[in-house]
């Protein structure tokens, strides 16, 4: 009776193993697609700022301009004056205004080029994140179909494996189940190991002898007291090869002595 009960837990293992490693690759799933999503809203706020960027560019520009024209119109009034002047002291004030407004109109035209630089830069920079922006709209997009089409498949294998499981399952005890599927997710599949002579196979410890006895006679499941894996007992060769072989080559030696 409980050989049977092994025998199902063995094959539970390999469909809950499945069963998990899907289920957590269909949790991971949206981690890719928040990894583009990500990227593709930081190109779109980088856009945005820059456009703002360009555009107190534009309005320095028309500022500056306006500014531009009034200095040189004031110029003019001044030097239209130079006419009408009388005296030295009017003739080096006047003088001083003119030269004044010269050094405010190179200034704004200065200013002018230097705006009108960053417009360029701006502008260039804006259509090579537009190109950037759909460019990685257009693989989100294709990662989306491909998630989307990747899902469809995993839930159907999941749905078959959980068919599996429901056909496996009955008469096994809830409790042990319950214990089962825990070791299964917290020791990467190996929910049920055998024991090889006196040593679990899944942590590599020397268990009790009485302990050994009571896995070796398969009458109730028993989990390893060190990693609370599933133990059933399996027959350790190696030492009985070892014995074959040391007997056969002493075999050997006898007859080759009776020879000589």
């Amino acid at each position: 009776m409980m050989h049977q009960v092994f025998d199902k837990l063995k094959i539970l293992k390999d469909i809950l193993t499945k069963k998990f490693g899907i289920e957590n690759e269909i949790h991971e799933i949206p981690k890719a697609i928040s990894t583009k999503t990500e990227l593709l809203n930081r190109l779109r706020k980088t856009y945005i700022e820059k456009n703002h960027q360009l555009e107190d560019a534009k309005q320095r520009i028309t500022t500056l301009k306006h500014r531009l024209t009034e200095a040189e119109m004031q110029r003019e009034t001044y030097e239209k004056q130079m006419d009408l002047i009388k005296t030295q002291r009017e003739y080096e004030a006047l003088d001083k205004e003119i030269k004044d407004a010269v050094d405010k109109e190179q200034q704004y035209r200065k200013d002018i080029l230097r705006e009108e630089k960053e417009v360029e830069d701006l502008t260039s920079a804006l259509e090579r994140e537009e190109e950037m922006i759909k460019q990685q709209e257009e693989d989100l997009k294709n990662e989306q179909d491909r998630i989307k089409r990747e899902s469809k498949e995993k839930e159907s294998e999941l749905s078959e494996l959980e068919k599996e499981e429901e056909e496996i399952i009955p008469g096994l005890d809830e409790e042990i189940l319950f214990k089962f599927e825990r070791i299964i997710k917290s020791k990467e599949g190996l929910g049920i190991v055998p024991v090889k002579g006196s040593v679990c196979s899944g942590c590599h410890m020397i268990l009790p002898a009485q302990f050994v006895n009571d896995v070796r006679t398969g009458e109730k499941i028993l989990f390893c007291p060190y990693c609370s894996r599933i133990l059933f007992f399996q027959e350790d060769t190696s030492e009985e090869d070892f014995y074959q072989e040391d007997d056969a080559g002493s075999l050997a030696d006898l007859v080759a002595q009776e020879e000589d």
